[in-house]
């Protein structure tokens, strides 16, 4: 069984869902530090002026594990993030068909951050066609502390054989623990598609919501394209 791991990203790229598309168990990373200025409460959308941030305002203090970042409820960001799309995304193709569901996730009354990502993740990767078995760290047993030993627990409590490694992975792993422990390990090595956009040059390594607006039920074939995978 091959198993991917990763923090819960807001509104993820591509890379990201070609990882989980290459899995058949998703383990939502929640059990780490929060970083702050990352990928996990904001990504960008497409503009006629270029790639625009949306962001989720927090409440995170420095050693705040994911699983419990709050959102700063007294900002209106969802209705923000929902006009930003509306009005740069209402000429898409396929724009009426998956608005509306989106719109109804973002305006729920969010508390935590990791709820709201791991929902948001969960619809994306339904609307591209996606079935895979998805927990969170924070359902299963503890884990070891060490960052390599992390990874080779959570493998191992849902049966896993192979590890599916993202881009940087090889920075910090200790790829010696894995081979002890008999678990694979697969680096991905993605490389971006183009496709059909509004509003000008392409731009890549934008949310994948820009891809499902644009090319709808093609978007799963389209996003696989850039599928490369190394045995480490």
């Amino acid at each position: 069984m091959k198993v991917a791991i990763h923090q819960p990203q807001y509104l993820p790229w591509l890379g990201h869902f070609a990882k989980l598309a290459a899995a058949d168990c998703w383990i939502f990373l929640d059990t780490v530090p929060y970083e702050k200025n990352g990928w996990q409460n904001r990504n960008r959308i497409k503009t006629p002026r270029g790639a625009q941030w949306l962001t989720v305002p927090v409440r995170a203090r420095l050693g705040t594990l994911i699983r419990d970042v709050e959102i700063d409820a007294s900002q209106p960001w969802s209705r923000k993030h929902l006009e930003a799309l509306r009005v740069n995304y209402a000429r898409a193709p396929h724009f009426a068909r998956y608005f509306a569901e989106l719109e109804e996730l973002l305006r729920r009354p969010w508390r935590l951050l990791a709820e709201l990502n791991v929902e948001v993740t969960r619809f994306l990767a339904g609307a591209l066609g996606l079935s895979r078995r998805m927990v969170r760290a924070s359902e299963l047993p503890p884990a070891s502390p060490d960052p390599t030993g992390r990874l080779l627990d959570l493998c191992r409590t849902v049966g896993g054989d192979t590890y599916l490694a993202g881009q940087d992975g090889a920075r910090y792993m200790d790829l010696e623990q894995f081979r002890a422990g008999r678990v694979a390990v697969w680096g991905q090595e993605y490389q971006h598609p183009t496709y059909r956009q509004l509003d000008g040059d392409f731009l890549p390594f934008l949310s994948v919501v820009d891809l499902l607006l644009n090319h709808g039920e093609s978007s799963l074939e389209i996003l696989r394209q850039g599928d490369r995978w190394t045995p480490w």
